[in-house]
């Protein structure tokens, strides 16, 4: 909804209003503005889009997701780094449904961005290990699946690695 600098200066001013109430005796007032500046602090490193549409997801609900995405106009003077990684993750995983070529691009740029959870980067590195294997490139997907299966500290994708592992043995 708004830039991420209009955000900072939103709770800069709300938290000038907490100082002000507070010096003027309004202790209540003052406390509830702090709360309040603290949710613009909040939706600056967690975009409320990307939340919303990480949300849809969950629910299986790719239409949706893409809707969410889609308000996010200019991704890098909108989000900070790390959410411009999971916005490219996220079109990676709504993009893999049907160009494979494109979602690997998606899922590179958000590797480089960076992810900030273990899981994810074994998720999308496991995801272009599946990109890899499509394309015919055995050694790449079987480096990518082992630098998952190492991401992965609690056995999240252990059963996806092992049916990717069996498919590799097809190829």
């Amino acid at each position: 909804m708004f830039n991420k600098y209009i955000k900072l200066a939103i709770a800069i001013a709300i938290l000038a209003w907490a100082v002000f109430q507070f010096i003027g005796g309004n202790i209540g007032n003052g406390i509830s503005l702090v709360l309040l500046s603290g949710i613009f602090i909040f939706f600056y490193y967690k975009n409320e889009f990307l939340l919303l549409s990480f949300m849809q997801l969950r629910k299986q609900n790719f239409e949706g997701a893409k809707k969410w995405l889609d308000y996010i106009k200019n991704p890098s003077s909108a989000l900070v780094k790390n959410q411009e990684g999971y916005f490219n993750f996220l079109h990676g995983i709504l993009v893999s449904q049907t160009n494979l070529t494109q979602a690997e691009k998606y899922f590179k740029k958000a590797l480089k961005l960076g992810l900030s959870m273990s899981h994810d980067v074994a998720m999308a590195k496991l995801q272009l290990a599946g990109v890899a294997m499509t394309k015919r490139r055995k050694r790449e997907a079987t480096n990518l699946i082992a630098e998952a299966k190492k991401l992965d500290k609690h056995g999240v994708l252990k059963d996806q690695i092992k049916m990717m592992k069996q498919q590799m043995k097809k190829i």
